[in-house]
């Protein structure tokens, strides 16, 4: 028969549980019964396995709460900077990389981009940021360039373009992966300066892009309101050129028969040099209307 402390610590034992359930603690609920053998084992005191349970509990939160936050932000390829190979892009300042990742370029509302040909990492780059922002707790929404444009087409025919933007400007960091590899249908020019105009010194922004940005003109279809978004994209920024082979079809090269392979398929073509001056206010105000 057990003694009345057993008792005691038995009826003790299923009142924590019972707030543990009315805590929502589920994990600490998990591992009370193994920690509490570990502490009459005098493997640990008690101090230290309240420490562990409350960690235990506290981990798990953390972590529904990236992969909720990656969900919400579109982030459903998660990329890390320590999977990122810098050896194979020497062109790429790893230390300004890293510095970034600190996140202090989202306290100034700055705008990092980054240019290179296809393959060079530079949406491998832009998601791995954007996952450190969500794990440091910063809300962050990340799109194609398409998507984006197509999403706020969709809010203006229904009358909802206003609540669409000031939702996208809500977020502390938005991502716009893939600026120049898709034509810009007419007039979403206008809507995506809508929007870079209503985030402009406020919220931070990623930009990737394949095309120099004298080519923007052509990207966007019209070089006034290339010239309107780049005055405000540059204002404040961080430009990083990726110059360097395909990593994609470098890792893969091996499958192309030696007698077909060519370097074009493998090396890209220098990045365009830019040509003239930085926007000027006068083309900017033309623009704005």
């Amino acid at each position: 028969m057990p003694s009345a402390a057993t008792a005691c610590a038995a009826t003790t034992l299923d009142s924590i549980k019972r707030s543990l359930v009315g805590l929502r603690m589920p994990r600490a609920l998990e591992v009370l019964d193994a920690t509490v053998r570990r502490i009459e084992q005098g493997e640990i005191d008690g101090i230290s396995a309240l420490d562990e349970i409350l960690t235990e509990e506290l981990t798990l939160r953390e972590s529904r709460r990236v992969k909720t936050a990656l969900l919400v932000a579109r982030l459903t390829t998660v990329k890390t900077l320590s999977g990122f190979d810098f050896t194979f892009q020497p062109s790429l300042d790893r230390e300004r990389i890293l510095a970034l990742a600190e996140l202090t370029f989202i306290d100034r509302s700055e705008v990092v981009h980054l240019l290179g040909p296809p393959g060079t990492g530079k949406s491998h780059l832009a998601t791995a940021l954007a996952v450190e922002a969500v794990k440091a707790g910063r809300s962050v929404v990340f799109s194609t360039l398409a998507d984006l444009i197509a999403s706020l087409a969709k809010a203006e025919r229904d009358g909802t373009l206003r609540e669409r933007i000031r939702y996208l400007c809500r977020a502390a960091l938005l991502v716009v992966d893939e600026i120049g590899y898709l034509p810009v249908v007419p007039g979403g020019g206008n809507l995506f300066f809508q929007l870079v105009n209503a985030r402009y010194e406020r919220g931070a922004m990623i930009l990737t892009s394949n095309r120099g940005f004298a080519e923007w003109g052509e990207v966007f279809g019209d070089p006034v309101v290339a010239t309107a978004l780049l005055d405000r994209l540059l204002h404040h920024a961080v430009v990083i050129q990726i110059e360097g082979a395909s990593y994609r079809l470098r890792q893969h090269a091996d499958l192309v028969p030696e007698h077909v392979r060519s370097k074009a398929l493998i090396t890209p073509p220098p990045a365009p040099k830019r040509r003239g001056r930085p926007p000027g206010r006068a083309m900017l105000d033309h623009a704005a209307g």
